[in-house]
């Protein structure tokens, strides 16, 4: 099951008042004095990393020419060395599809064999994926990229789910922020790394027939390097505390979590954050007990069957479904703004624009990196400040533009780009100007969004079925572009462009504002009013089992007043006051 943060409003706000007066503030010095996260924090990179590469790769292979000439009839014409436009959208598009199927089994595979076994059991897997594509270089290899590319895509898509839950429920949350945009980060950084390796290797042996075989083979072969130390660094990882309080271990919990924080267990600090895990963990078997009595023998087959029936109750209520409207469609209209188009295909955009030469597209592939890169460190420092809808529509909005302009110039020059190379660049710079758009607005804030919609014992397969939609959709346009470049031409930009204005205005119109805003006012958006009041009443009574309403107690800072019944709880406490706005913030 994947992490789920937040709590009981009020309390939770005095937990975490407590938890800064005792562990400081965040930031980078908390990273530093964390030093054992820190180390978790690096190995998010590598998963981020990986997941980046694998996505930015592959457009600079299928233009080398070692790499077509082992294709076999995946070429179209042998003697030009130009693709089945149909075939190589199959070539592409199936890392997608193994990546949906991963999403499927991934919360399956973390909570059955631990956060920490399913990430060496996805890395092994990847690796398998990528020794298989690396054996067409033997005769006609197309069959060993489809079966590897799929095989390296049910890896990268369970990583890309489970690698992210190990380290927020490993870190503590003074850096849990930093380590989200760390990864994030981080994928751009692969994508970036990966085309400018295209570049470099493209040269091995010249661009024309008598390329080397080592100019595709190596950069497909690197990507088992962060395969690699990430599978080893897991080996020497602990497990994640809370899945071992999830699984009755919670001597082995209370044991790991006092050796990452390099604090004896019996310091407050421990204290309070165990009690907040074995919080966290009663809270979500009792909200699964409530929704799904028949399935909690803990059983593998219950569990796997607990991943479906859970989602399929997304759908029973109004409030739930218009969630479920809000995560689909904005996963939907993020692929369908052309960005995976650009990115799988980058160099064949490119030499379509006008740059003919092999080498100049691979180039200008190389700017994509790094202009996407950079425009999201923005995104990750000023998201929470400037809010999600209006980034949405301002990133639809500009990318719409792009796609608009690119159609214009390709329609009037397409058939003659070497008389008019001058529009072909500016075409050039409308593409990266594109995803500069995309890197600080639907790049990050689209998984900001189906991460935070959801009440707490949703949210897990709520986050499931976004990330569902995300990698189906994304499968769907790298097997259609090739043949929408073919045909279409510049319709293609005007079709990617009218989609991208449909999504600015389904933000426009449907997106309710949730920045800062608690699970009630959450409830209240969606329509659902009274979810969050019943989980508030639920929370009250595992905070009070797990014995952390005493904690804080002790500690001066909550005092906690039961009504008649039982059954709510009242904060008074100072610090919260004083706090407010910034502690919701931070949950």
């Amino acid at each position: 099951m994947a992490p789920v943060g937040g709590g009981a409003g009020t309390f939770e706000a005095a937990a975490l008042a407590r938890r800064k007066a005792l562990a400081g503030t965040s930031g980078p010095m908390a990273l530093i004095k964390n030093a054992r996260v820190f180390g978790v924090a690096c190995f998010a990179c590598l998963g981020g990393l990986l997941y980046g590469y694998n996505q930015g790769v592959f457009s600079g292979v299928l233009v080398m020419t070692s790499f077509k000439e082992h294709m076999g009839d995946y070429i179209e014409d042998q003697e030009k060395l130009e693709w089945n436009s149909s075939k190589q959208g199959w070539l592409v598009a199936i890392l997608e599809l193994g990546a949906w199927f991963g999403t499927m089994y991934s919360g399956f595979l973390a909570e059955i064999l631990s956060r920490k076994y399913a990430i060496l059991v996805n890395v092994a897997i990847f690796i398998v994926g990528v020794v298989v594509q690396c054996t067409a270089v033997v005769g006609e290899g197309h069959n060993a990229i489809l079966g590897g590319r799929f095989v390296t895509g049910m890896g990268v898509g369970s990583l890309s789910m489970i690698v992210p839950m190990y380290n927020a429920e490993i870190a503590p949350p003074e850096v849990r922020g930093a380590l989200v945009g760390l990864q994030q980060l981080s994928i751009t950084l692969g994508i970036m790394i990966s085309f400018w390796i295209d570049y470099g290797t493209n040269y091995i042996g010249g661009t024309g027939r008598g390329q080397k075989e080592a100019a595709w083979l190596l950069p497909l072969g690197l990507q088992l390097a962060p395969a690699v130390l990430l599978g080893v660094g897991m080996i020497f990882m602990p497990f994640s505390p809370r899945w071992l309080v999830h699984h009755d271990r919670e001597a082995d919990a209370r044991r790991v979590l006092a050796r990452l924080r390099n604090l004896p267990q019996d310091h407050e600090l421990i204290e309070l954050e165990y009690a907040e895990i074995r919080g966290q963990s009663l809270f979500e078997k009792k909200s699964l007990q409530e929704n799904f009595p028949h399935l909690q023998d803990m059983s593998a087959i219950s569990i796997f069957k607990l991943q479906f029936v859970a989602i399929g109750s997304l759908f029973t209520t109004t409030g739930m479904f218009k969630r479920v409207i809000i995560a689909t469609l904005t996963m939907f209209f993020q692929q369908w703004t052309g960005i995976n188009a650009i990115l799988y295909y980058a160099p064949k955009i490119f030499e379509g624009l006008g740059l003919d030469e092999n080498s100049k597209s691979l180039l200008a592939t190389g700017v994509v990196g790094i202009a996407m890169f950079l425009a999201t460190i923005p995104a990750v420092l000023y998201v929470d400040k400037l809010g999600r809808k209006p980034v949405l529509i301002s990133g639809a909005i500009g990318m719409a533009a792009c796609h608009f302009i690119i159609a214009g110039i390709v329609a009037s020059f397409q058939d003659n780009w070497e008389a008019h190379k001058s529009a072909g660049w500016a075409a050039v710079v409308m593409v990266w100007l594109f995803v500069v758009f995309f890197g600080y607005s639907w790049g990050p804030c689209a998984w900001i969004v189906i991460s935070e919609i959801w009440p707490l014992s949703n949210r897990p397969y709520g986050i499931a079925l976004g990330a569902s939609s995300n990698w189906m959709n994304n499968f769907i346009v790298g097997q259609v572009t090739p043949d929408m470049l073919e045909n279409l031409r510049y319709g293609t930009y005007i079709f990617f462009g009218i989609f991208t204005a449909l999504g600015a205005l389904f933000i426009f119109i449907f997106f309710p504002e949730t920045k800062g805003l608690s699970l009630e006012e959450m409830d209240t958006l969606f329509g659902s009013v009274g979810t969050a009041q019943r989980e508030r009443e639920r929370w009250a009574e595992v905070h009070r089992e797990v014995g952390l309403s005493d904690l804080l107690e002790r500690a001066g800072v909550y005092h906690d007043e039961h009504q008649v019944g039982g059954d709510m709880e009242k904060e008074k406490t100072t610090v919260y006051d004083a706090q407010h706005q910034d502690n919701k913030l931070a949950l």
